[in-house]
């Protein structure tokens, strides 16, 4: 969810190539985050169906809602910069879907729980410096 709004507020911001040879440029990191976004629908997906709690298959059902809602913003933002946003589905998560479609129950959930809090910490820094670097409307 965190990933969603943060997604949404860089969508206004870009402008300008990263300053720096370290940071992304905009079109890789609009790639990425369609990249991200089918991982976070395709793990959705299997928690609405795998997991082993309520809360952990109601967890997945919003991710797919929001992260399918965030890949419309993505997609339309890298069409705007001119960006080709992938065309086959693929996903940051390939490993982490294999481990989990195999898992169920307690352990689906703790696995599944463990990862998501990973990967969003490390989405939130992601889009914290390319907020950071790129100032103004898409122009």
């Amino acid at each position: 969810m965190m990933r969603t709004l943060i997604c949404a507020a860089l969508a206004s911001l870009f402008v300008n190539a990263a300053a720096g040879a370290a940071a992304a440029t905009r079109e890789d990191f609009v790639r990425d985050a369609i990249k991200g976004d089918n991982s976070e629908i395709k793990l959705g997906q299997l928690a609405a169906e795998a997991g082993g709690s309520p809360a952990v298959r109601a967890y997945g059902r919003t991710l797919v809602a929001d992260h399918t809602k965030a890949k419309r913003q993505a997609s339309r933002l890298a069409a705007q910069l001119g960006v080709r946003a992938p065309e086959r589905e693929m996903l940051k998560a390939d490993a982490e879907y294999l481990k989990l479609r195999v898992l169920s129950g307690k352990s689906f959930d703790k696995e599944f729980v463990s990862y998501m809090v990973k990967d969003h910490k490390q989405d939130i820094a992601e889009f914290s410096q390319m907020a950071g670097t790129h100032h103004g409307p898409v122009g």
